[in-house]
This record gives C-alpha cells, sequence and structure tokens, in this order.
C-alpha cells in the first residue's frame, strides 16, 4: 500500500447527516460527503493486511484495497475504472448496502474499519461528477435478442452486461417506470432516483431497451417471450410478502410495508396525488418488523409527521457488541440503529402481536400484543413461548408489516413458463457449473431475488452479472464478460 502505517496515523471518519430536525422535512438525501483530503486519508488506511477480508464479506467481489490505494493516491480516473470493473451500479450500493465489507475489514477487530462504502459511493460521484462514465457500446452486434423481465438491480446489471457483448436486450418492467425495488421500493432520502435516471440514459445509448407497462404473464403472455428472443431471463424480485393472519388483520389502516412505501414514493416523484398516499400524518404507527424495510417505514412516516413510531420486533434485542472472536469476518448479529430510527421511534424487542383491534368504524385503533421469551430445546432448536400475564395494547391509526418476503409471485409468468421451484418457493437455479443460472425450461434464465430469495441489492447486482455471463455463453459457446 502507498501509506503501510496510514491505519496507525488517521482515525476512522464517516460521513455526517444533517440535523434531524431539517432532513425528516423532506425527502431528499441527507448524507454530507467528506472533503477530497478526508477520502485521501480514509483511503491510506486501508492496511496491508496480507489477506484482503474485504473480498469475502463483498457480494460483487470488488477490489477494495486497489481502489482505497487510488483514492489515497488521487488517482480518481483510475479508480472508477477499478470499481466499474466489478460493479455497474457502485453509487446504489454506496448508498444503500448495509457494507458486509466493513464487517470483515481486518481493522474492525477493533471497531475501526476502513470506510469504503464511504470511498466507493466518493469515487462514483467525482466520476461521475467529472464526465468519466460515458456509455460503453459494443464494437460488434451478435443478432441475438435476450427478454430481461423486471428492471430491479439484477436485471439492470444483466442487461447493461449482456447489451455491452452485443446482444439486443429488451428489459420489461410492469411499473410505469424502470428501477423496481430502487424506484419504489427504496424511500428517495436514501436514493435520489436521478441516479436511476442517468444509468437508464446510458444504458439507452448503449443499446438497451426499456419497455414500461409489461407485466409479462398478465398483460403480456410469457409465451410470447419464448417465440421472439433467444434468451429469457427472469429477475423479477421476491414480491410476495410475508403476511400476519390475525384477528383484525382486514382492518382498515393496516397494510403491508411496501404498499406504504410504494405510495409515499410515487407521491414523492409525481406518479400520484397527495390523496393517493397512504398517510402516516398526525396518526399512531406501529411497523411491526425489525429489518431495513421496517425502518424505512419509520423514516417516512416520520416525514410525513406521525403522532408517534412505535417498531415491534419478536426477536430479542441483540448485543450492543459482537463478540469479534466467534463473528469475524463474518456479518455479525449486533444492535444497530439506522437514521431512521434516530429520528424518532420506540423500540420493543421480544414481543409477538395478537390481534388488531378495530373502532366502530372499521378502522384500527390499537395493536393487541404479548411478550416472548426464547430458548432451546432438547434438539438445540429455538423456541418461542409467551410471558404469562405480559399482554398488552399500543395505540394504532396505522400499522405496517414489514416482516419480509416469502418468494416471487408464482401466478402468472411463472406458472406460464413452468419453470421449477426450490422449497422455499423460488425459481430453481444453480450458481455454478455448465447449468448456472439456468431454470428448467430451455433457454430460461433466473437471477437476483427471484432465484434466491429476498437479500441485498448487492447480491442483486452480483447475480446480474454472474447471469449475463451465462446468457452469453448459452448464446455464443464463449463469453469475454467477466463473472
Amino acid at each position: 500500500m502507498g501509506k503501510p502505517t496510514g491505519f496507525l496515523e488517521y482515525e476512522r471518519t464517516e460521513r455526517k447527516y444533517a440535523p434531524v430536525a431539517d432532513r425528516v422535512s423532506h425527502f431528499r438525501e441527507f448524507v454530507i460527503p467528506l472533503t477530497e483530503e478526508q477520502l485521501g486519508r480514509q483511503g491510506a488506511r486501508c492496511m496491508d493486511c496480507g489477506i484482503p477480508f474485504c473480498h469475502q464479506g463483498c457480494p460483487v467481489d470488488n477490489l477494495i484495497p486497489d481502489w482505497n490505494d487510488l483514492v489515497y493516491h488521487q488517482d480518481w480516473r483510475a479508480a472508477i475504472d477499478v470499481l466499474h470493473s466489478t460493479n455497474n451500479f457502485p453509487e446504489f450500493t454506496g448508498r444503500i448496502c448495509p457494507a458486509p465489507c466493513e464487517a470483515s475489514c481486518t481493522l474492525n477487530i477493533d471497531d475501526v474499519p476502513v470506510t469504503i462504502k464511504t470511498i466507493e459511493c466518493a469515487i462514483v460521484d467525482r466520476a461521475w461528477e467529472e464526465g468519466w462514465i460515458k456509455p460503453r457500446i459494443a464494437a460488434h452486434k451478435t443478432g441475438k435478442r435476450v427478454a430481461v423481465v423486471g428492471s430491479g438491480p439484477a436485471g439492470m446489471a444483466c442487461a447493461q452486461q449482456l447489451g455491452r457483448a452485443g446482444h439486443a436486450v429488451v428489459i420489461l418492467e410492469k411499473e410505469d417506470r424502470i428501477g423496481g425495488l430502487l424506484r419504489y421500493g427504496i424511500p428517495d432520502f436514501k436514493l435520489d432516483k436521478t441516479l436511476i435516471d442517468r444509468r437508464i440514459a446510458q444504458m439507452r445509448a448503449e443499446g438497451v431497451e426499456f419497455r414500461t407497462n409489461s407485466h409479462v404473464g398478465v398483460d403480456l403472455p410469457a409465451a410470447r417471450l419464448m417465440e421472439e428472443f433467444d434468451a429469457v431471463v427472469l429477475t423479477g424480485g421476491s414480491e410476495k410478502p410475508r403476511d400476519l393472519p390475525l384477528p383484525g388483520r382486514d382492518l382498515e389502516g393496516v397494510h403491508f410495508a411496501m404498499d406504504f412505501l410504494k405510495s409515499n414514493s410515487k407521491w414523492v416523484q409525481g406518479v400520484h396525488g397527495a390523496d393517493e398516499v397512504i398517510s402516516a400524518k398526525d396518526k399512531h404507527v406501529i411497523v411491526i418488523g425489525g429489518g431495513d424495510t421496517g425502518s424505512d417505514c419509520i423514516g417516512t412516516s416520520n416525514r410525513h409527521g406521525a403522532r408517534s413510531v412505535t417498531q415491534l420486533e419478536i426477536l430479542p434485542q441483540p448485543p450492543e457488541k459482537e463478540n469479534k472472536g466467534l463473528t469475524w469476518p463474518d456479518w455479525p448479529q449486533k444492535m444497530r440503529t439506522s437514521s431512521s430510527q434516530e429520528e424518532g421511534c420506540e423500540r420493543i424487542f421480544s414481543v409477538a402481536t395478537k390481534e388488531f383491534v378495530g373502532d366502530a368504524s372499521g378502522h384500527v385503533s390499537a395493536v393487541r400484543c404479548v411478550k416472548v421469551e426464547w430458548s432451546k430445546d432438547d434438539s438445540g432448536n429455538w423456541q418461542m413461548s409467551e410471558v404469562a400475564g405480559s399482554e398488552f395494547e399500543r395505540p394504532a391509526d396505522l400499522v405496517t408489516l414489514a416482516m419480509g418476503f416469502v418468494h416471487p409471485v408464482h401466478e402468472g409468468m411463472l406458472q406460464e413458463l413452468g419453470v421449477a421451484l426450490d422449497g422455499r418457493g423460488n425459481v430453481e437455479g444453480a450458481t455454478e457449473g455448465a447449468g448456472a443460472y439456468h431454470t428448467s425450461v430451455d433457454k430460461v434464465f433466473s437471477a437476483g431475488d427471484m432465484r434466491r430469495g429476498q437479500s441485498l441489492v448487492v447480491w442483486a447486482i452480483r447475480e446480474g452479472r454472474q447471469c449475463a455471463r451465462a446468457v452469453d455463453e448459452y448464446l455464443m459457446g464463449c463469453s469475454d464478460l467477466p463473472r
């Protein structure tokens, strides 16, 4: 490394947030970037560790020490080339990735990992500002046509790679705009949608065709794709939400989290009017589920002007600090507080919902809960039991169910194609070997959450890139695309 002692000389410095009182008044991004000098010092902290465990943590196999060193030497132009060699959309991962690479960083043994995510975001933002990111147009066309169903990060990454290999690629998206989960599932305050739009412009210049309002298996027969294209890639995501079928589930005001988030995003982006938003204004909000989607519900509710926000989690509160000897370099289970949670909410752990209570008009008015405890049975499996006499109620005018997704939607496209499903209800397909990313149906491939189940944006990008190589090999007999 250019600065072998940098980790001894410079402290970890992370990006700051705008004050809570300011940022909850709008839906714009609120992260304050580091200066060029600060970024150089953070790059210098990347130590000559011998085995870069950050590679183990990064799903897209980013060459992290390489571009950290380039930032230290202020060679930003080379840094973006190295970054783009493994990641099509670092501006997405630099904003919304939980950074498992930092958890795997050798310096994280002392809780001061290199600010990898911050540096990644700075590299790509600088590259866009300087005009270094240009369309990469294929020198030769193959004459092969590929349909990519779904325009989330897996579909976009797959389509971009295949377009650069010279194939004629068409992305089909059921919504009115491109982006999938990035567009309507992730709030604008976490990911500005102009970032998606400029990638769309780049891909369109590279020859990728985008078709919105094209719901395959509903208003567009999947059989037509099989007839018109040489290969079909399914990247429709995992969209079947986990429900909570309790008494009162059908009350007004009880919504799936994604319905709540999507209605707000469409309003922020000018698709819906204010009357079409599921509003949290002046309401007692209960968020059931402690993950990222639940956190997004909290941030959105605070920006609406909710009277109170409470997040319920069925699992126990994790430890404030993990046991590094047992967890590192793997992703640890520990207490984390998101920027949305910092803005204001009450978090209650080890609690199960028993009933949704309604008022005379059929609208939810409270949530009835019970405390639970966890213990292992004789086989070592965790078992949950209710704590006697611990029942309680919380007022609720709006409830969002943010408990994850169970599998992709089976009705429509998947049933029509007849692709095999695995034991969890995802599209069956391996990631290694000659049949990587192939489904059980000839010339049909699948990648991203539709194949692996709900996961991270960075995993979707990885699978999209790898699937593109598999498709290219299928069409051409060999491939120069990176895996």
